[in-house]
């Protein structure tokens, strides 16, 4: 009954249409960031209004759960089960973003409001990360409906609704319905694409360690005329530490932070010729930044990274004529598998100490997303580069990392599945700020990719179950 072939044109038909983005648009309508608190009552609603009925007309049995820690957004769990013995399929989302920064769009966009422009879908959440679960749910209801009301496989789904605030309550709640959650593998989509018009497959993520460097001298400031060049200034010291920390070419000095062993041989080779790109409005790749003799893609994707996220000393919008009294910066390292966190504060604090910065303290160290990786050549992800090369007739590109941050690891240690990440974004498309927006040519290449994954799925010559 049906065939691929019929299943990927009900997917695009559905989404060339208006159908796609009309889903689209009622979805982003529902304020639902999770950084706000009057999007709060919003965030429930966005699974009980947005999520629930179109999911039980798919077949899911769906679950609306309390947040195992208090103050944190609801999690979504539904599953749909047609035979114990068939390959099974974990998707996940979030439902929740970022503040909606309504005073900074550009004239004739709002972020509660998808606005089609230049090929383009703005509106909050249109990238991060309605658009992206919704596009793969889209392509599921067209292959059932290729197919007579059958996938052949089964389907489990965890939307979360509190992923902007570091998937508070996701590693809890997973442990605990480990087993109504167990599958062959994750298949999801979230983060950018390495280039807009390359398909990509990660199977991870760099994880992300932040802590605060503080030079606390004294109570207040003190004239400037009077003790500068006398009394120690705290920013020159915190800057002094910071470039023993970085050369001035980006390089990372803590050798201990970085993987022991270099890049290894098998993320070399999957990254050999992997682009690097962002699209319009995305930053640019500064060729001679980081780490030498790594390719860009290498530095994303497979090496670590030191950022400072922020840095203030004294008053910067209303200076006044005095030595400072503290600086402070905080910081962050973006890591891979590779390395080692659990050493990151105490190799530092070595390294200051040795670069007579004893002066300088450690402050708020700790891990805010670990990093995970399934190996790139695992059965499950070349299943699902192939098939999704075989619907667009294009190279798919796998990479081991995707650049930004994800909650994988929740799934690997608590179910151990694979991962597959396949995201429908780009680099350029300004998530988290004003005038975040979903490329329609890279939604309706997903969907297409997703109805093609999800009719392989159904047929035989899917990996071995585990």
């Amino acid at each position: 009954m049906g065939s691929r072939e019929g299943a990927i044109a009900r997917a695009i038909s559905f989404f060339d249409g208006g159908g796609f983005e009309r889903r689209l648009a009622e979805l982003v309508a529902i304020p639902s960031t999770s950084q706000d608190p009057e999007g709060e009552p919003h965030l429930r609603r966005y699974l009980e209004e947005g999520m629930l009925p179109w999911l039980n007309r798919l077949g899911f049995k769906v679950a609306i759960h309390e947040n195992p820690q208090p103050g944190f957004g609801p999690i979504l769990m539904a599953t749909r089960v047609e035979n114990l013995s068939s390959q099974t399929t974990l998707l996940y989302g979030h439902g929740d973003t970022v503040r909606g920064l309504e005073d900074q769009w550009r004239t004739g966009l709002a972020p509660w409001r998808v606005t089609t422009e230049d090929g383009r879908w703005y509106g909050r959440g249109t990238a991060d990360n309605k658009g992206q679960h919704a596009l793969n749910l889209s392509a599921l209801e067209a292959v059932l409906e290729e197919r007579g009301g059958r996938l052949g496989a089964n389907v489990k789904l965890v939307i979360e609704m509190a992923e902007e605030r570091g998937s508070r309550g996701l590693r809890e709640f997973i442990a605990a319905h480990a087993r109504e959650l167990a599958a062959d593998a994750l298949i999801a989509s979230d983060g950018p694409r390495v280039e807009p018009d390359v398909p990509t497959i990660a199977t991870g993520t760099r994880g992300t360690f932040h802590f605060d460097l503080v030079v606390r001298l004294r109570e207040g400031g003190v004239h400037s005329g009077h003790w500068g060049g006398l009394t120690t200034d705290p920013a020159i010291i915190l800057a002094h530490a910071l470039s023993s920390i970085v050369d001035r070419d980006g390089r990372i000095l803590v050798r201990e932070w970085l993987p022991a062993d270099g890049v290894p041989a098998g993320v070399k080779a999957v990254l050999e010729g992997c682009p690097v790109g962002g699209g319009d409005g995305a930053a640019t790749i500064d060729a001679g930044w980081g780490e030498p003799e790594l390719t860009s893609a290498e530095k994303i994707y497979g090496w670590n990274s030191f950022i400072v996220l922020a840095m203030v000393s004294g008053r910067p919008e209303n200076p006044v004529n005095a030595v400072a009294p503290d600086a402070r910066a905080h910081c962050q390292i973006r890591y891979t598998v590779d390395a080692t966190p659990e050493t990151f504060e105490s190799a530092l604090r070595t390294h200051l100490d040795a670069h007579r910065l004893e002066i300088v303290a450690i402050e708020n160290a700790g891990l805010r997303m670990p990093a995970s990786r399934t190996a790139p050549d695992h059965p499950w992800v070349l299943w699902a580069q192939d098939s999704m090369a075989r619907t667009l007739g294009k190279r798919v590109q796998i990479i081991p990392s995707s650049s930004g941050g994800l909650p994988g690891d929740v799934f690997v240690d608590h179910l151990g599945v694979p991962l597959v990440w396949i995201p429908h974004s780009y680099n350029g498309c300004k998530q988290h700020g004003p005038d975040e927006h979903l490329l329609i040519s890279a939604a309706r290449e997903g969907i297409a990719g997703f109805a093609g994954l999800w009719w392989d799925l159904g047929e035989a010559g899917t990996p071995a179950r585990g």
